[in-house]
């Protein structure tokens, strides 16, 4: 009795101890700055440069440069509006949200606007 006595007061230790961890989120950090953001897209690496600004990100990728506006939900989520859409696709504004923060990164997730079922996960690395 006193070993399933031991368990339990362990296991629930362990849960609170575990349930009260959240990751860091200093997101201010990655409100302005110049950024890289990394993927994989046919099983090569893909990397984009992009800077941010209070109102905009400006986005240089393959030597095309591409802007959007940002809306500020809260201090870790925020919304990105292309300003020159090409297709009706670029017109679906991107929900992001920072999930964590490091010394020089941030982890994210992201989904267009209305479509929480296709979230998507990132890094994004600050090169400034």
């Amino acid at each position: 009795m006193i070993k399933f006595l031991y368990n339990i007061t362990f296991a629930f230790i362990a849960f609170i101890a575990i349930s009260c961890f959240n990751p860091e989120r200093d997101c201010e950090a990655y409100h302005l700055g110049k950024f890289e953001f990394s993927y994989e897209l046919d099983g090569k690496e893909i990397k984009s440069q992009f800077e941010r600004t209070k109102k905009y990100e400006i986005e240089n990728f393959n030597g095309k440069i591409d802007s959007a506006s940002i809306k500020w939900i809260n201090e870790c989520e925020w919304i990105v509006t292309k300003l020159n859409p090409k297709t009706n696709q670029d017109k679906k504004p991107i929900s992001i949200k920072i999930i964590s923060t490091s010394k020089d990164s941030y982890n994210f997730e992201y989904h267009l606007v209305g479509n929480k079922k296709n979230i998507k996960r990132g890094v994004v690395k600050k090169v400034n």
